[in-house]
């Protein structure tokens, strides 16, 4: 019957088993047991001290909650569809252990703050844990950055080759995005770090409580201000999502490159064989199937973003049942991302790198044609007719088959008086990255100082 419920006294009919089973959130938010029985604890300490709570019934509550605990860490816990969630399931179950002790806990509190709170907590634990894989994967990077300063690879801009960069340049440029992206989980932690506990179902409570010890006990910053955004505000939720959505872009970007740096036609790497699978047809198969499905969980994430986005855009204030499907998408993104992150990091140590292919490939495409421009500027001459004499240079040089520093005297006067063949023999790929040496450029010597300072940074985070 409804009278069974917590909260049946005013319905006389039993809730439909269907109902029950649709209703219900606890297979999805019982992994915030930990947090749900934290808060417990410490808003029965809070009553206590406002003389809301007898000693006799906060001991009774706080041994009850931790033995409720341990019987869920070992196991021998049973979570009811029937009682919805994971707070009604330990209250219920406290409330058998302890009697009416039990009962008393939920003075002054909602649902809806506590599952606010609860939230609240259980994201930033696994922000920070988002946020020390993410550290993980930087120092990775750095560390191949180092080891690769001086291996010379090309430079892409729309899949086709534009200037020689060093492995370790392109390396740096996904700790600059992972960095960033740690910033963000950052920042939004920051704002997530607020208590609404105290603000009841949406207007607070009649009894004088401490909202502030509340807050403090539980490690926030302070009480939310707003009884009515506390339990209807899910932005901390989105940020986060954000942060992740953005992040699991970033590690698709690096997987699209590993997929293709494997490839045949590429041939600049081979992952190790412990991250790999094969075909069930093709013997010859390696296939890169951990970046691939680094690439294929971004969609997933970012579209767990979509969901809550959509989810959260027509609720008017405050509470509403939409809001449990948060807790699904949420959960789910940070589960992926952080086995992207976790996976990506322990795969690279393992990366072979083919250094001559990349080589060979850098100096092949007319990469060096922007530094032959720059040579003709240093020359005297300006930089759009230099532009025009290297692309003319590089239309001739198609056409008889050849690179650019294979042109000899003759075809470079024909092309311009002022193209000599000393210009063309002396571009190389070596020179034309060591030649970019100042602050973000691809120069091996630049690679190594930025690679002192994220060392240096990695190791204060």
């Amino acid at each position: 019957m409804a009278k069974d419920k917590l909260w049946g006294g005013r319905f006389s009919e039993a809730t439909d088993a269907m109902v029950e089973a649709f209703n219900a959130s606890v297979d999805v938010d019982s992994r915030m047991y930990a947090e749900d029985i934290e808060g417990s604890k410490v808003h029965a300490r809070m009553l206590a001290h406002c003389g809301l709570l007898s000693e006799a019934d906060l001991e009774a509550i706080e041994r009850g909650l931790e033995e409720i605990r341990q019987e869920i860490e070992q196991g021998t816990f049973t979570f009811s569809v029937a009682l919805e969630d994971v707070h009604m399931n330990i209250e219920a179950r406290l409330t058998e252990k302890i009697g009416d002790a039990g009962k008393r806990l939920h003075t002054a509190r909602s649902r809806n703050d506590q599952v606010a709170t609860d939230v609240r907590l259980y994201l930033r634990r696994r922000s920070d844990a988002l946020l020390a894989a993410l550290r993980r994967l930087e120092r990775v990077l750095v560390d191949l950055a180092e080891k690769y300063a001086d291996t010379i690879m090309p430079g892409f801009t729309h899949l086709q080759t534009a200037q020689p960069v060093t492995l370790g340049h392109h390396l740096l440029a996904y700790v600059e995005m992972f960095d960033r992206d740690a910033g963000r989980f950052l920042d939004a932690r920051s704002r997530m770090n607020r208590c609404p506990l105290g603000s009841a179902a949406l207007a607070g409570t009649t009894f004088q409580i401490d909202r502030e010890m509340t807050a403090r006990e539980l490690g926030f910053d302070g009480p939310c201000r707003n009884s009515l955004d506390a339990v209807s505000d899910r932005d901390f939720i989105l940020e986060l999502q954000g942060a992740a959505a953005i992040t699991a872009m970033h590690l698709s970007r690096l997987s699209e490159e590993l997929v293709l740096w494997m490839s045949a036609q590429f041939g600049f790497i081979e992952l190790p064989d412990a991250f790999c699978t094969g075909s069930s047809i093709m013997p010859q198969k390696k296939n890169p199937d951990m970046p691939e499905l680094v690439r294929g969980k971004s969609g997933r994430i970012i579209g767990g973003l979509v969901s809550t986005l959509v989810t959260m855009k027509s609720l008017p204030l405050a509470y509403n049942k939409d809001m449990q499907e948060d807790k699904v998408a949420v959960f789910d993104a940070l589960d992926q991302l952080e086995a992207c992150l976790t996976i990506t990091a322990a795969m690279l140590p393992g990366m072979r790198v083919h250094t001559e292919r990349m080589r060979k490939a850098a100096a092949s495409g007319f990469s060096t044609a922007t530094d032959l421009a720059d040579t003709l500027v240093r020359a005297g001459v300006p930089f759009r007719e230099a532009h025009e004499i290297v692309g003319k240079s590089v239309a001739w040089c198609i056409k008889h088959g050849i690179e650019l520093h294979e042109m000899d005297e003759a075809a470079c006067r024909g092309i311009d008086a002022r193209l000599s063949v000393d210009m063309v023999r002396r571009l190389s790929v070596e020179d034309c990255v060591a030649s970019r040496d100042h602050i973000g450029g691809t120069a091996p010597a630049q690679v190594r100082r930025q690679v002192a300072w994220w060392k240096e940074r990695l190791n204060e985070a």
